[in-house]
């Protein structure tokens, strides 16, 4: 049940990006109320998971997976709309290519993604409710705060709003567009820093084993 959950946010997604193409302002508004849906249903995923005790590591999994995707997505369009700089969409890909991969190391030997850590420091960044409860928060207020600003411009153009309030709101969205970057970075170096030097280790063969 979590898992269908999680992964039935991916049609709400393209839902969203659609309305975000829209030139109505309406349908923008549309969206900005559905981005709010799509964060919350990645909280009843985790509620409906612990309630059932549906928790694996497939679960684990497949959730940092659809929040990537959508997260990326998110930050492209937004990109594409002229709502942020192309700087966020190149670090989020980069950061995001580079931990997943990383991570992904863990999951082979059976290990949840978030689980990888070693230190209590690296443990703190990556899982605790500390760091990862604010940047849900900053995220979720960015990706609203960008698309009420989208529609807004979209009635400053009908001529029904000032300019400046669209503008005011774009600016606020682009600062908490910039903090969850900043959160994203710091979140992500303790599994770069942990797990990157494994990748330039060599493992010599036997010269029995070798054919």
């Amino acid at each position: 049940m979590a898992n269908w959950i999680t992964v039935s946010r991916l049609p709400v997604l393209v839902v969203i990006i659609l309305l975000l193409s829209s030139a109505s302002p309406a349908a923008r508004l549309v969206a900005a109320a559905l981005v709010i849906v799509l964060i919350v249903m990645d909280s009843i995923d985790g509620l409906v998971a612990r309630k059932r005790g549906e928790t694996s590591l497939m679960g684990s999994v497949l959730d940092i997976m659809v929040d990537r995707a959508i997260e990326l997505v998110m930050w492209v369009w937004y990109e594409h709309l002229g709502l942020i700089p192309v700087a966020i969409p190149i670090i989020y890909i980069m950061r995001g290519t580079i931990v997943d991969s990383l991570r992904g190391l863990q999951v082979r030997d059976g290990r949840a993604p978030f689980d990888s850590q070693r230190s209590r420091l690296a443990t703190w960044l990556v899982k605790s409710p500390w760091m990862r409860t604010p940047y849900a928060i900053a995220k979720a207020f960015a990706f609203t705060v960008l698309a009420v600003a989208w529609a807004l411009y979209a009635y400053a153009k009908r001529g029904t709003l000032a300019p400046s309030a669209a503008q005011t709101l774009h600016t606020v969205g682009q600062v908490l567009a910039w903090l969850c970057t900043v959160i994203c970075l710091v979140r992500g170096l303790p599994v770069i820093v942990e797990h990157a030097p494994a990748l330039f280790k060599t493992t010599r063969t036997p010269p029995e084993a070798r054919p």
